[in-house]
This record gives C-alpha cells, structure tokens and sequence, in this order.
C-alpha cells in the first residue's frame, strides 16, 4: 500500500515535520521511500530477517512512521512500545516479542543502557536521533549509520527490499501492540497486514478525507489509534504533519492550519475547560456575550442534528454570534477544521455539542486494540452525539445476553502472541470477539457503549452503576478535574476520588489571589472544595438517586503513570487506584 501510493503521487507533499531547530519541513513520497528503503535494506545489514520482531520505542515523529514502514518492508514486524512504559514491562514486551533489534529515542537509548543487564536477547539499538550516548562497544548505532549500510546494500542490490515485499501476504504479522494491562502483564496483540489495509480501505469508504485534505497527528504512534492514521495517510495519500509534543499543540495548529485532527477525548475536554475557565475568569459582558453566542450556537446545532436548518433570525443571530466568538474559538484549530475525529475512550456529549456549537463537528468512533482501531464510526451526515455511529463496512456486530458487544470480521486480531488459553476465552471458533464492553443499540443502528463489563459496579442495594458515564459527565460539568474516579461496587452509595487538572487550577489560583499556591494546597483550599461540591450538586440533580455522588476526596496529587495508577495510554486502573486509596474510601462508609 505504502509503494502503491509512492508509484501513484511521487513527487506530492507526504509529510511535514519538525527540524532541530523547530522548524516545519517537507517530505515527498519518493524522498520517503528512499529513506524507508534504505531503513529497511540496513535493517538486512544487521541481521534481521522476515519474519522478526523489531521494537520501536519513540515519542510521534515522521521518523517513527518511516522506520515502522521500513520494518514492514523487511519482511519483520514492529512490536510498538510506548515511551512511557515502566522499564520493568519494557523488558517483559521485548523479551516476549523475542526483539534482537530496537529502534529508540534519544531518551529511550539511555533506559535501554540502564537495563541492559535484564535485556540479553536485545543484540542491537539504532538510535532515531542524533546525540545520542553510543558508548564505543557496538550496542547502540545511529539511524544514519544504520541507513549508510542499507544504501551500499541497495548497490549491490537493487531490489533487495521489492523482492522481501513481493513474497509478503495479508496474513503476515505486521505489529505486535501490548495492550495496556489495566489488570496483570500486557498481552501481545497479533495484527497483520490484512487488519491495516482494511482499515485504510474502510477509512476511505466513509468519504471523509481526500488527497488534498491535510491531517495534524499528535497521537501515540505505539496505540493502534495512531497506526490507522497513518494507514489511511498511505492510502488516501494526503499530507500528514507529525508532531507528538502536545504541549506545543494549539501553536501547531495554528501553523500548520489542518483539515482534520484525530485525538483522545482528553484533548476535547482540556480545550473546552480552557476556553469555558477564561470565559469565566473574565466575567462580566465578555462571559455574557460568549454565553449568548454559545447558547445561539447550541440551538443551531441541535436543528442540525435534527436535519433541519435555522430560521431566518436565527440564522441572523447565528451569523453576528459567529463572527464575534465562535469563528474565534475555531481560529484556534487553524481556521480550516473540518473535523476533529475521537476515539481510545469515551467522549463525554456535553463537550461533542459545545465543540458542534463553535462549528466544530468531532465524529467519535469505537475500537480496540483486538480490532485494529476503528469498527465503529459516526459520519457527517449520519452522527449522534453520545454513540460511537455505525459498524464500518465489512464488520459484524451482536449483543450477548448480558449486553456485551461481541464483533466479527476483516479487523480483529488473530490473536495474543503466546496465549493461546487468554485467546480462546475472547475470540471463538466462528470468529466473534468478546469486546468486554456493554453496549445499546438504538433502532437506527447507532451503537452506545455504556460501560466496562468489569468496571460496572453493583451496589449493595443491587442497583448497578455505569461508573464511566457518571465520570464523563462530572468532568463536563467542572473544568478543573482532571481524573474521576467513581466507587461503589458492594456499598451503600456511590463516592468519588477527584484530582485537579493542573494547569486550569493554576490559572484559576492566579485569578483568584492565589498564584503560588501549589496542588496540594490548592486540593485542601475551601474556595476549591466548594467549587468542586457545587459541581457534584449539579451532577447529582440530573442522575438517578443509586447514580449519585454522596461523598467525594480531592487526592493531593493527580494520577499518573509512573505510580502505576494509569496505563500508557492514559486509562486509569481502577482496581489498582480503589486498593492504593483504599483507606480514604473506606472513611467514606464508617458512618454510613
């Protein structure tokens, strides 16, 4: 697919992305093969044959993508490792996926040195970038390196890699993902070739994006979220910038001015709460005007989605509310979104319909890991808010007896590597997955996901609870959370373990005299405690009485990856958090 779009626009934009020097650069698709080649042909240089496994452990990047291709071109298979995994799972996964050979970043290289002793089988690092510690014992090499020797291979011969590609099938292994392990060691995940150019083709049918659209991806390259925009890039053949540093993010966008941006839900709710905190800091006519113009915006976007079209005054007042905030809000994107899409968790409906009423349409999706991504997909002339839309072409769906969604066609997974058993308990004979998710399906076909089948919580009334729809709601309705963390499973009532989203809580202590202050202060402040309570008021007045929040603790710090409290895609461990603040939840209930 990757030499298929090569041949077919050669000399078109394929890529932009950031220099040393922070700068945009361009890269076309044959100047992209010509570095995947040679990626690929020193790749046969240092031993690796079809049929390996190579790791890349890396921060998003156009080199990421590039060496992930070249991989894929030797015949081997990428096993993608987060940046952020615990050096304990990295050597796990690279012992697992039986890897010889590791490409890394600058940062990477130096955790790959510290844990050498506990990586025997890792023969060889190649370094991404520059500067990076080589040491002089022939461990770690440097890409350039690594692609000089695959040039002087492709001297010699030619069509070393055309003719690795040429015996390559669809059920070939391409990557090797490890899912994030909410609960015990992560698993391999088998896709191969087949699973990502169905993506790409299926992409493609939903008639969302054209050669001349321009894509901005930020996302984790190591998730399969990340992986089908670059497969539908491949096939689409339109211009992608890369860039992972989202801390750069709304500068980037107004740079680089995309028609399209993928990213998790987390994304959407920190833009909302950052224009709804400032809107609110600022108060008086400016906070009356935006909530006028957003009210305006709201009323259009609900005949929309009716598929009717605003009134004559309403269309009037429409326009001058977009002209003095909305088109304002959407300046921030670049001026030229055309969609945001979502996906990796639930995206709560509050922030999909303020988003649609600045004139942002986001189309949120469904998929796993076990599915290759996206098997569900909201489309712009066929979206509802708080579903994930409907099956993409070609995929099956069925409801259990219990709810649980179970899926069957061209994107699953054939399978854990080395776990047969674990295999066999989701994925049966005839091919229907096990998602673990409960799902509704409304008449119309448009598929709601309500909840985790392990995370539901049972209280001990026997009401159950759907914890991560109450979650989303809350962070909707209060821009300083960060986590939500919803307990009840066998208790009377439902409580909640809150942290601060880091940087809107700065910004709110800097308006209200207390700049200076730090989180942990800020988490016991009486201002932020009653701020907090009014929004669990306000949650608990539109939720059934069993679904309510009776009590609540704000941690002293938010959680985090590196206390095991969330995985590396950024999906908090619940069981895990219950046991660690296990005491603040019993206080909860001593009264009760």
């Amino acid at each position: 697919m990757f030499l298929d779009r090569v041949e077919a626009t050669p000399e078109r934009e394929a890529f932009r992305g950031k220099d040393a020097a922070g700068q945009w650069q361009s890269l076309t698709w044959r100047q992209a093969r010509e570095l995947v080649e040679a990626t690929a042909a020193g790749l046969f240089e240092v031993g690796v044959q079809r049929g390996d496994s190579v790791a890349v452990i890396g921060a998003t990047s156009v080199e990421w993508v590039l060496v992930d291709t070249a991989v894929l071109c030797a015949g081997a298979a990428t096993t993608a490792v987060y940046p952020s995994t615990v050096a304990d799972d990295v050597a796990y996964i690279l012992g697992d996926a039986r890897c010889r050979v590791v490409l890394a970043d600058q940062d990477q290289v130096a955790k790959l040195r510290e844990q050498r002793a506990s990586l025997p089988h890792v023969e060889l690092v190649v370094a991404l970038q520059e500067g990076a510690d080589h040491g002089d014992d022939g461990w770690v090499v440097g890409l350039d390196e690594l692609r000089a020797r695959g040039r002087a291979r492709l001297e010699r011969e030619p069509s070393a890699v055309t003719d690795v590609v040429d015996t390559l099938g669809p059920e070939d292994l391409a990557t090797l993902i490890y899912t994030s392990g909410t609960t015990g060691r992560p698993k391999g995940v088998r896709l191969v070739h087949d699973n990502w150019t169905y993506e790409a083709v299926a992409i493609e049918a939903l008639g969302l994006f054209d050669v001349d659209d321009l894509q901005y991806l930020w996302l984790p390259l190591s998730h399969v979220f990340g992986k089908i925009c670059t497969c539908a890039h491949f096939r689409i053949g339109f211009v992608t910038a890369v860039n992972g540093d989202v801390t750069t993010l709304v500068d980037d966008l107004a740079t680089v001015r995309p028609t399209f941006m993928a990213a998790a839900p987390r994304i959407f709710e920190k833009v909302h709460n950052r224009v709804v905190g400032q809107v609110t800091q600022a108060g008086g006519a400016k906070e009356k005007l935006f909530r006028w113009a957003l009210a305006t915006g709201r009323e259009v976007s609900q005949r929309r989605q009716q598929g009717r079209a605003p009134g004559p005054l309403l269309a009037a007042q429409h326009a001058v509310a977009d002209r003095l905030v909305l088109s304002k809000v959407r300046g921030r994107f670049g001026g030229r979104m055309k969609y945001f899409v979502s996906g990796s968790a639930a995206l709560s409906q509050d922030v999909a319909e303020f988003f649609h009423a600045m004139g942002v349409l986001i189309l949120e999706g469904y998929g796993l890991t076990e599915t290759s991504a996206a098997i569900f997909a909201n489309r712009p002339g066929a979206f509802r808010f708080g579903t994930v839309g409907r099956p993409l072409p070609g995929m099956e769906m069925r409801l259990g007896e219990d709810g649980e969604l179970q899926v069957r066609g061209p994107a699953v997974m054939r399978g854990y590597h080395h776990r047969e058993e674990e295999t066999a308990q989701v994925l049966d004979a005839d091919g229907w997955l096990r998602t673990g998710d409960i799902a509704e399906l409304d008449p119309d076909g448009f598929l709601r996901i309500t909840d985790r089948k392990k995370d539901l919580i049972k209280t001990s009334n026997g009401k159950y609870v759907a914890p991560q729809a109450v979650e989303i709601r809350l962070k909707a309705l209060c821009p300083y959370l960060s986590q939500v963390v919803v307990h009840g499973d066998g208790r009377t009532f439902c409580s909640a373990l809150l942290t601060l989203d880091a940087d809107e809580i700065r910004g709110w202590a800097k308006a209200n005299g207390k700049d200076g202050a730090s989180y942990e202060e800020l988490t016991r402040d009486p201002q932020v405690q009653a701020m907090l309570s009014a929004a669990v008021d306000q949650l608990n007045a539109s939720v059934a009485r069993h679904e309510q929040v009776r009590r609540f603790a704000v941690l002293p710090r938010d959680l985090d990856v590196e206390h095991g409290e969330l995985t590396p895609s950024m999906k908090v461990k619940r069981r895990f958090v219950e046991r660690e603040f296990r005491p603040t939840l019993d206080a909860f209930y001593q009264d009760a």
